[in-house]
């Protein structure tokens, strides 16, 4: 089993930037520090966030940003249609049961009690 190496920040910094730079292309960089390309362009977008003591790049962060909101929406609009289906199938269930009162489920008027609450 091979022993995982451990990269500075700094090498990471530095790689990244010749990539940015286009003095090397991303395959040049991946045979010459015996790397996988997914690990080098994980690093980039490590970079971009900010995380090898180097400045943020705004674009990075609101694409960061941007791609969490997308997440949450999907998952909002999940939760929607589930309640939306959940809620037509209870009116669907209670329709075909002949139920339509829902303070008294059986269609008469509501007691002076009921009334009062």
């Amino acid at each position: 089993m091979k022993d995982k190496r451990n990269f500075s920040p700094e090498f990471k910094r530095q790689v990244v930037e010749e990539l940015l730079s286009g003095v090397s292309r991303p395959a040049q960089l991946c045979r010459r520090h015996n790397i996988g390309i997914s690990l080098l362009y994980h690093w980039k977008k490590q970079y971009s966030l900010g995380k090898f003591n180097n400045e943020p790049i705004q674009e990075a962060a609101f694409q960061d940003r941007i791609e969490k909101l997308e997440r949450l929406v999907g998952k909002l609009t999940l939760e929607n249609d589930f309640l939306k289906k959940a809620l037509q199938h209870t009116v669907n269930h209670h329709e075909r049961n002949g139920s339509t009162s829902r303070t008294t489920g059986n269609g008469s008027r509501p007691s002076a009690e009921d009334a009062s609450l």
